[in-house]
């Protein structure tokens, strides 16, 4: 039985995003096809760690494309690098879903960075407005720069309004992808500069200094994509902003406990019956995405072991087909 070997290295040069967007796509319409087992994901945390150290560990089942996948990821070693090790690391096991063989270890770096920004964009694929072209971001980091990357093949983003509580971080994302992408990227000084001119808007922080984005800055017709809030006690959003608006989640029930969904759900501010749809339900066409151009839609992503399956689906067959990796073998 061989198994492949793929290094950080190797699976950055088979990064194609369209390819990695229609891969979560199509894992999400086997999401709402039933072929798709995917139990809780494991939180393991270095108890009374200052810097919350750990690894969170997500696992399924897609009878949709045959395999099974796992993905341990870990952030928060702050000491690492004097190891000589990055902060959080991410290993990805993939499994023939009819044998339980193991077809391939790679690293996972690459694979929750996109597949979240391929989130991101579906979600603004069929909910925002068509004519949107503003874009608002609270948060510079590395996953601003994947979802700003992203979001230019689903919609003619002409503008880019950015905030980040950082201004080293904010000043470096503006130069950096303004030269990347020749558009106009705004750094602004408040995050309400950054959001209420916005057509669409990301939030992509690290979700742990409170809500930011108030309800009365956002503007009829504005599509709302949240990532940063994976956890029950991150937030990037007052609870408000989801009154009357309509809400879609990559899974309800992992929203409603660990996404921003949990606050307003919690507070009693919406009921899990107020929430509209699954993304893969608007995929497959059976409720409809936006209706309107005034309503105001959120999409909230914690991430799923779908999205990892189907992007290592899709880089495995890809590394095999031309023949890159290390194969060796468990059993002779």
């Amino acid at each position: 039985m061989e198994t492949l070997l793929l290094n950080k290295d190797e699976v950055g040069s088979l990064i194609d995003l369209d390819l990695i967007q229609a891969a979560v796509e199509d894992g999400y319409r086997h999401f709402n096809s039933g072929e798709v087992v995917q139990p809780p994901f494991m939180a393991l945390y270095v108890p009374n760690d200052p810097n919350h150290a750990g690894m969170d560990i997500k696992a399924g089942t897609d009878m949709g494309s045959g395999y099974m996948g796992l993905k341990a990821s870990s952030g928060g070693y702050k000491n690492n690098p004097a190891l000589g090790l990055p902060t959080g690391m991410n290993t990805v096991l993939l499994f023939d879903a009819n044998t339980s063989a193991l077809k391939c270890i790679m690293d996972g770096t690459w694979i929750t960075g996109c597949r979240t920004g391929a989130a991101g964009a579906i979600s603004t694929k069929y909910l925002a407005r068509k004519d949107a072209k503003i874009l608002g971001m609270i948060g510079a980091g590395n996953q601003a720069r994947r979802q700003l990357r992203a979001v230019r093949r689903v919609r003619d983003i002409q503008e880019v309004y950015v905030w980040d509580a950082f201004p080293e971080t904010l000043q470096k994302f503006v130069e950096e992808m303004t030269a990347e992408t020749g558009l106009p990227i705004h750094a602004c000084q408040t995050a309400e500069e950054a959001v209420r001119p916005a057509d669409v808007l990301y939030t992509v922080t690290i979700g742990r200094m409170g809500p930011v984005v108030k309800r009365e800055w956002i503007k009829p017709g504005t599509h709302i994509c949240c990532i940063g809030a994976d956890m029950p006690d991150k937030q990037e959003m007052h609870s408000d902003v989801f009154k009357g608006a309509k809400i879609v989640n990559d899974s309800i029930d992992l929203c409603i406990k660990n996404g921003e969904t949990h606050h307003p759900v919690e507070e009693g501010i919406i009921k899990v019956e107020d929430i509209h749809a699954e993304i893969g339900e608007i995929i497959l066409g059976k409720k409809p995405g936006r209706e309107n151009d005034e309503e105001i839609t959120i999409f909230d992503t914690v991430g799923m072991a779908i999205q990892d399956i189907m992007m290592a689906k899709m880089l495995f067959e890809t590394a095999t087909a031309k023949g890159m990796g290390t194969k060796y073998e468990f059993f002779k």
